[in-house]
Order: structure tokens, then C-alpha cells, then sequence
């Protein structure tokens, strides 16, 4: 469920706040208010406001510099959001080659870096110690650390897929690099962790080493997420249609009546949901139910299956070795409830719905997932949240 609020936008990317958002500015003022108690209370609070404000600018302006470098290559961006350990870009699916994955990646370190020169450089025409002056100075500091805590190597961070982009050229393996750097994030989160309880134990500063802990949990968490991600890719990648399709469909002569084609089959305990008309041992294409609806009853006598058949030229398909990748993105796209699976020689070889393709992939990872949550996933026509193959498929391309 979506808990996060919609902003605004800015050129066209959807920014959401994290209601734990509130929490980091409320801390982020009272750090700023505490250190700026020397100009007196109103203007001391007032500027840790302006101050926790602007650090989320920057952040913003960071999470900018990677949207737009990854939009200029093609890829959308679903949206930023700020949130409790700053903010995240929503960028749909990978870059093409390591080369422009290290593009993305550099870019919002490149605009920290950037934003500490130009305000390094406006502390000078500014008077010295004023409020303003020491305000931009630390901002100009404050984007200095931001990039380079970023350029930390290992995942989530920039530096992360920074090493990525690295490894991924040095490999040619695109998986690979992400499952080395994941790993790298993972030692870095647990190295933080054991620096927060460190400094918490020998300084007594437990919101310092606390925070650290935080950052290290928050970072093992999202490595693994990476690593998560890309076995389910590339477990998608070794799938074809003939792993998934089944045979749940019945094939139905082209030349009988429809009424012989209702009583027959329609008024059975438990119907097919797919036929397939055949005559002269071809097949002649689908039969949709909801097409006999539309035929007056008194023409059931007279006309044939045929006259409803949707050829097989018509009608969503694939063939037995077509990517399942490909198969979900064309299901998610076309907004499909199945696509019809054909042999080389065009016959009909199976279907496939998104409950055959989360059994598949559950057999294959060896997940435990039962025949009821096949039955409704089939019955709904969406995959689960806890899967989410439309999105993964949509990075995987």
C-alpha cells in the first residue's frame, strides 16, 4: 500500500515524501538549531529550519543529477522520494551497456561535488561569519560528505554501482558485478553496524553509534535486496515458454453447430476457459466465449464455431522458446490475460497465464507455493506484490 504523499514534480518526475521524512527534518533542525544558539533563539531555530530544508535540497538535487542522465539514455523514472535515510531515485530498468550504468551512477555525486564548489565560492562574496556566510558554508560541506559517503563502494550506494559498472566491464557478466557488489554493500553494513555498537560502547554516544547501526541495518537490507533481484532475473533468463505453458485448454471441432458447441461444452461442471477450434486436423484458431454471447440464440442452429474462431494470426502468441521475460513484459504491457504458446509448425502447444509463469518460476527456485495461490493468481490476472515479475521483468530487458 502506498503511504508516501505526492509533492509535486519536478521536469515530469513525481517527488514523494516518507512520513518518516518528518523524523530525519525534525532531527536535522534540532542539530542545526543547537549549533547556531550563539545568534539567539529565533534566529538560531529559524535557521536550523532553512538548514535541514536545504540539506533535503541538496539531496533532492543529488537524486536529480541520477534521473536526468538515466532519462537522457532512454529509461524512465518513476519518481524520488525523500525519506528517513535520505532519498532514492525510482529508475524503471537498467542501462544498456557498464559504460552509461557508470553515467547514472556518477551523476549525483558529480552534482554534490559540483554544489560544494559553487558554494564554497559564494562564501567568499558573502561577509565573513554572518549567518548567511556560515550557513552556506556548511551546506557546501554537508554536500562534500554527501558525495563522498556516497561514492562508498558497495550497494546501495553510488559508489556501489559505481563498482558495479566496473565489474560489469571487467566481467561482461552484468549479474555477476551486482551479486559482487551487493556482496560489498553486505560487508560494509555489517562493518557499520559493528562501528555503531563500537562507538556507542567506548564514547557512550548512543544516538551517534545508534544512527550508524541504523545506516549499516539499512544498507545490508537493500544489498540483499539487489542480490534477491538479480537471481530472480536470472532465473527468468533461463526460462522459456515450453517451461511454463500448460495444457489447461480443450480443442473443439470448427464444423459443429454452436449449439451443439454450448450443450457440449458450456454446460459442464467445470468448463475449459480456453478452447481451441480444429478442423481437417489444423487448427482454425480461439474460441471466445464472450463472441457466442454476442450471436442471436435462434442463429445457434445454423452457424458453426468457425463463424467465431479468432485465427491464430490474430490472437496474442508466442513461440515454445520465446524468453519469459518476454512473455511477461508482453503480458503487462498489452494489459493480456494469457497468450497462446505455438509449436514451430503453428500449432497450438499451450498457455500461459501469470499463475503458470509464478509456478514455474517457484519450481525453479524451489519456493513452496501452493496450488490455491496458483488459482488465484489466475483468477485475478495480476502477479503478487511479493513477486512484482512486471517490474523485475521490465529491468531484466
Amino acid at each position: 500500500m502506498q503511504t508516501n504523499w505526492k509533492i509535486g514534480s519536478l521536469f515530469g518526475i513525481p517527488l514523494f515524501l516518507d512520513p518518516l521524512w518528518f523524523v530525519i527534518l525534525g532531527l536535522a533542525t534540532l542539530n542545526f538549531g543547537v549549533a547556531y544558539q550563539r545568534w539567539g533563539p529565533v534566529l538560531a531555530w529559524s535557521a536550523g529550519i532553512v538548514m535541514a530544508l536545504l540539506l533535503f535540497g541538496s539531496v533532492l538535487l543529488h537524486e536529480l543529477g541520477h534521473s536526468l542522465v538515466a532519462r537522457s539514455q532512454g529509461i524512465k523514472v518513476n519518481s524520488i522520494t525523500l525519506f528517513l535515510f535520505g532519498g532514492i531515485a525510482a529508475i524503471e530498468e537498467e542501462s544498456k551497456t557498464p559504460g552509461k550504468a557508470f553515467q547514472v551512477a556518477i551523476a549525483g555525486p558529480v552534482v554534490s561535488v559540483g554544489l560544494f564548489f559553487l558554494l564554497r565560492l559564494l562564501v567568499t562574496v558573502l561577509p565573513e561569519n554572518s549567518p548567511a556566510s556560515v550557513m552556506i558554508g556548511d551546506l557546501s560541506r554537508i554536500n562534500l560528505v554527501l558525495a563522498l559517503f556516497n561514492l562508498i563502494p558497495g550497494l546501495p550506494l553510488d559508489g556501489g554501482q559505481v563498482l558495479k559498472a566496473a565489474l560489469w566491464k571487467a566481467t561482461g557478466n552484468r549479474f555477476q558485478a551486482v551479486k559482487l557488489a551487493a556482496r560489498a554493500g553486505q560487508i560494509l553494513g555489517y562493518g557499520a553496524i559493528a562501528l555503531g555498537l563500537a562507538v556507542d560502547y567506548f564514547t557512550g554516544e548512543l544516538v551517534t553509534g545508534l544512527w550508524i547501526a541504523l545506516l549499516g541495518w539499512f544498507g545490508i537490507r537493500n544489498a540483499s535486496s539487489y542480490d534477491r533481484v538479480t537471481v530472480l532475473q536470472e532465473t527468468l533468463l533461463s526460462l522459456v515458454a515450453s517451461n511454463a505453458m500448460t495444457r489447461e485448454f480443450r480443442v473443439v471441432d470448427a464444423n459443429q453447430t454452436l449449439r451443439s458447441f454450448a450443450d457440449a461444452y458450456l454446460l459442464d461442471s467445470n468448463p475449459s476457459e480456453v478452447y481451441y477450434a480444429e478442423s481437417d486436423g489444423r487448427y482454425r484458431g480461439m474460441v471466445s466465449i464472450e463472441d457466442l454471447r454476442l450471436v442471436e440464440r435462434s442463429q445457434w442452429e445454423t452457424l458453426t464455431v468457425q463463424s467465431i474462431v479468432h485465427p491464430l494470426t490474430e490472437i496474442p502468441s508466442v513461440t515454445e522458446s520465446t524468453s519469459v521475460v518476454d512473455i511477461i513484459n508482453k503480458l503487462e504491457n498489452e494489459q493480456l490475460q494469457r497468450i497462446t504458446v505455438l509449436s514451430p509448425a503453428g500449432a497450438v502447444s499451450g498457455v500461459i497465464d501469470r499463475g503458470d509463469l509464478v509456478r514455474a518460476l517457484a519450481q525453479k527456485l524451489n519456493l513452496r507455493i501452493t496450488e490455491a495461490e496458483i488459482k488465484r493468481i489466475k483468477e485475478e490476472g495480476s502477479f503478487p506484490p511479493g513477486f512484482q515479475l512486471g517490474a523485475i521483468a521490465k529491468s531484466t530487458q
